[in-house]
């Protein structure tokens, strides 16, 4: 497991509200409320040679993505269930990783996926 990006992710992940870390589906996750997955951490995800980060966007932002930044920004292969279907993967070794819109892209899947009180409690509210 590549510890920088790891260490960046597990930063960014456990400081929003009420978010936990567990191992689920061959790969670390980060849960809201221990329930709802806010992303999941690949390192050699299948055998690929990558380490990346898999995250829920609001419907339209994974398309934009992946047109702007191909070479960071990819679709997460779907599960027969529909799973990762308004999702992102963002390649972590890559060498321009910018940690601020990795911590803007966690911020959005946490407002995809949390429950309105907790969103309030991210604001300040």
């Amino acid at each position: 497991m590549s510890q920088r990006e790891f260490s960046r992710v597990r930063q960014i992940a456990l400081g929003l509200p009420e978010v936990s870390e567990r191992f689920s589906h061959g790969a670390v996750c980060f849960f809201v409320q221990d329930k709802r997955p806010l992303c999941y951490y690949h390192d050699n995800h299948r055998g690929d040679g990558r380490v990346s980060l898999w995250c829920p966007v609001p419907p339209g932002l994974q398309e934009i993505l992946v047109a702007a930044k191909p070479e960071q920004f990819f679709k997460p292969m779907m599960s027969a269930a529909g799973t990762f279907r308004n999702w992102v993967g963002i390649f972590l070794d890559t060498p321009e990783v910018d940690w601020a819109e990795i911590a803007s892209i966690l911020d959005g899947a946490f407002r995809t996926v949390a429950p309105k009180k907790l969103i309030a409690k991210l604001d300040g509210r």
